[in-house]
């Protein structure tokens, strides 16, 4: 906050606090407290320091902090202004919580799960639009708080209220929802997660993303500058590919986007590194009469036990160390009539045990074993909570049995997806002082039909064929940029071609079937790749990919956050004449 209220013409701040996993925070947190469930850090450390500043400069805020009760974010922002003195208009945005109609719920595709088969559900919110913000932001408001919305929306719904878009001006708002897309997650969008990540400056003051959006929809992205961090079209285009599916039906309630032609061009930096790029080419369609829905419901619990084991063979000690522990608890739980665990996962972290058959680490001096475990009775996971300890006095030398105490045995709250038409999901907003409450017409049933794709011509020395002759091993790495995410139990993988030259040599090596064979030890289900010709890059979507995903998997990287890294080293065969520095080219994609 304090960085980007410094930069001159500041005009609005966004924020995204709504993860899916995060849904399943706010959930546990309004179980404790029923006055809680939205982000109270957005409170206490965005809004609470800062707020004579954000009024003195007429900078409004834009979020999705509302989480499972909006009413209750707002009332502490509007105690913190009475208390400082301030006059201030917040408005929510309200009926995203569809709980109590669960009966008109509607299957989701990917999902196998129906209303009527899952246990009662805790909670159930529909992924809502950018019209209530438009419509707060019209009427005044200082800052405008919502429940579960898309990711993009706060920025989409700002873009409406200052240019005046109409609801079918699709291809604007395309251009906002990526826009959107590409800030959500703050320094990802500025060089966070680069694949060339010592190319990126100053860690420690890495700049936040700004954007300069124009009525045409075209906007500019940038860093603050005398910041770290990088913005170029590779950081820009990684972060692009960041948790998308098909990326020309990017569905989101306002519209269908089509960003499988989308150019990132680096802006001019008179003669010095360039600060920022110019995005354009998004595409928009109208959307369907449905909104996705997100519901969480309990399933049991599960811990997580890490200890250090240290000095000769500490993976064969570590693997040791775990089968023991889970025969001795199996043993427990059955003397104390317990069933046996759902699932159990032993990781040797510093082994590359998340690599499978790829591992490359034989031998190690320096092991932290990890030890997940699920049953439906909290009791059951008591006895592995406790018997933990004893690794550390009489299992392998050289143990350190726990970090900081005992782990905690934690409730699962799973998320699951579903649709509901969207006339009968009730969408208002409120202006803080004012008891009137706005409600939110819904735009006219459309039925969707395919994106009709414009003629693109074929960019000049396209190298749509592979060089042949003698072939050498390379790694993905050498050849492309990686971005990987989540999206339920669903992983995404994009790979970016580095240069043009080697993109076919990319679709040629990096199949979807070959993706599929190597992450074969961790998905369960299909892998489809999608092209996005305009930024020179391919998307891939694993199904079932995750363990569950998020808080209901029992692996150390339940989001994927991995996946692409470990893409960017299998091995694939380069003519070369194609190997990495073996000549000068002409690039064709946007540069």
């Amino acid at each position: 906050m304090p960085q980007l209220l410094e930069q001159p013409g500041l005009q609005y701040l966004v924020f995204d606090y709504l993860a899916e996993t995060t849904m399943s925070i706010l959930q546990r947190a309004r179980l404790r407290s029923p006055e809680l469930g939205y982000a109270t850090d957005f409170v206490t450390a965005a809004v609470a320091p800062h707020l004579q500043t954000i009024k003195q400069r007429g900078v409004r805020l834009v979020t999705n902090a509302g989480g499972l009760n909006p009413a209750g974010c707002r009332d502490a922002i509007l105690g913190l202004a009475s208390e400082q003195g301030i006059a201030l208009k917040v408005a929510i945005v309200t009926g995203d919580d569809v709980l109590a109609q669960q009966a008109q719920f509607e299957a989701w595709p990917a999902d196998a799960a129906s209303a009527q088969a899952l246990p009662r559900l805790m909670s159930a919110n529909a992924y809502l639009g950018a019209a209530p913000i438009a419509q707060a932001l019209d009427a005044g408001a200082d800052i405008v708080i919502t429940g579960r919305c898309v990711d993009c929306a706060p920025l989409v719904g700002i873009a409406m209220h200052e240019f005046g878009w109409t609801c079918a001006q699709y291809d604007e708002l395309a251009q906002a929802c990526l826009a959107g897309h590409l800030i959500e997650c703050g320094a990802q969008g500025s060089g966070g997660l680069f694949t060339d990540w010592e190319k990126v400056p100053d860690w420690a003051d890495i700049g936040y993303p700004l954007v300069r959006l124009a009525a045409d929809g075209t906007f500019e992205l940038f860093q603050p500058e005398g910041k770290g961090g990088l913005v170029t079209r590779q950081t820009v285009g990684e972060q692009l590919l960041y948790e998308i599916g098909d990326p020309a039906r990017y569905e989101l309630p306002d519209v269908i986007c089509d960003f499988s032609d989308v150019r990132t061009d680096d802006l001019a930096g008179d003669g010095q590194p360039a600060r920022g790029v110019r995005v354009s080419g998004a595409r928009g369609a109208p959307p369907s009469d449905l909104y996705k829905v997100t519901a969480t419901y309990s399933d049991g619990w599960h811990i997580a036990i890490m200890m250090a084991i240290r000095g000769q063979r500490a993976m064969e000690k570590a693997q040791r160390t775990a089968d023991a522990l889970l025969r001795r608890t199996r043993s427990q739980m059955q003397q104390a009539g317990f069933a046996d665990y759902g699932e159990t996962l032993v990781e040797l972290l510093g082994a590359e045990s998340m690599y499978g058959p790829h591992r490359r680490v034989n031998e190690s001096r320096e092991i932290v074993l990890r030890i997940a475990a699920r049953h439906e009775d909290k009791r059951a996971l008591a006895f592995l909570q406790k018997e933990a300890s004893s690794a550390g006095t009489s299992m392998g030398p050289g143990t350190r049995s726990h970090f900081g105490g005992r782990s905690d045995v934690q409730g699962v709250i799973r998320t699951t997806s579903f649709l509901i038409a969207k006339q009968v999901v009730a969408v208002q907003w409120q202006m803080s002082g004012d008891p009137q409450v706005h409600a939110v017409a819904a735009q006219p049933a459309i039925r969707v039909a395919p994106l009709q794709h414009r003629a693109r011509p074929a960019p000049p020395h396209q190298e749509d064929s592979v060089a042949t002759g003698p072939l050498q091993r390379i790694t993905v790495g050498d050849i492309a940029h990686g971005r990987s995410g989540d999206k339920g139990d669903d992983a995404n993988i994009g790979l970016m071609a580095r240069e043009s030259r080697w993109l076919a040599l990319l679709r040629e090596q990096v199949t979807a079937e070959r993706v599929h064979a190597y992450f074969a030890h961790l998905i369960a289900g299909s892998v489809t790749r999608y092209d996005l010709p305009g930024l020179g890059a391919v998307n891939f979507v694993l199904k079932q990919a995750l363990g569950g995903g998020g808080s209901c998997s029992l692996r150390s990287d339940p989001l994927g956050k991995c996946y692409a890294q470990m893409l960017l080293d299998m091995e694939i065969d380069c003519p070369q004449s194609l190997l990495p520095g073996t000549r000068p080219f002409h690039s064709s994609l946007p540069s």
